[in-house]
């Protein structure tokens, strides 16, 4: 059975969790509101303080399912409470980020700079060379700082680029000089 699926989760205090039927759930919390429709071949109960998911049978795509079930709820209810957030670094010699509103003005060697709108329920904050995205959606918060990146990606010469504040970038070494 699967070990990921088969975990309760629990659902902390001032968070409330609505499972309407087609397997539509609600989670309210004290950073706001995520609502998913998830697959209707699994059952999702509320049993006090916690969630149990579980599955029909044992077929491939119903194992693959519930998995997958369980921990897209678990981070909505991780969402609501506590939230998720991303950082990036930003490197290279003029490259350089500014925020103004809802607008993250980004430097990054071309000919013009690249402008680009928070999407809604996503903030992002700029301190010093560093980016941070957070909002209470893993997948959209996950999503936005990969477009950032996806700017300009950290190339692995001389590591100049925007990479996650997690991520080790794999040097080469350069040509050789004449000797």
């Amino acid at each position: 059975m699967s070990r990921i699926g088969r975990m309760p989760i629990a659902v902390p205090a001032g968070v409330t969790v609505d499972i309407a039927e087609n397997n539509k759930v609600t989670v309210k919390g004290p950073k706001g509101t995520l609502e998913r429709v998830l697959p209707s071949e699994m059952e999702i109960k509320l049993e006090g303080a916690e969630i149990i998911v579980s599955r029909p049978n044992d077929l491939k795509k119903m194992k693959s399912l519930h998995g997958l079930t369980r921990t897209l709820i678990h981070n909505m209810v991780v969402g609501v409470t506590a939230g998720y957030e991303k950082t990036l670094e930003i490197n290279g010699v003029g490259y350089r980020a500014s925020k103004a509103g809802k607008e993250l003005t980004l430097n990054l060697g071309y000919s013009h700079p690249v402008i680009m709108i928070d999407p809604d329920g996503i903030e992002s904050k700029v301190d010093g060379n560093k980016i941070i995205v957070s909002g209470i959606d893993k997948e959209k918060v996950g999503q936005y700082a990969a477009e950032i990146r996806e700017k300009r990606a950290p190339e692995p010469y001389k590591g100049k680029g925007i990479k996650y504040s997690t991520e080790t970038i794999r040097r080469k070494v350069g040509k050789a000089g004449k000797k």
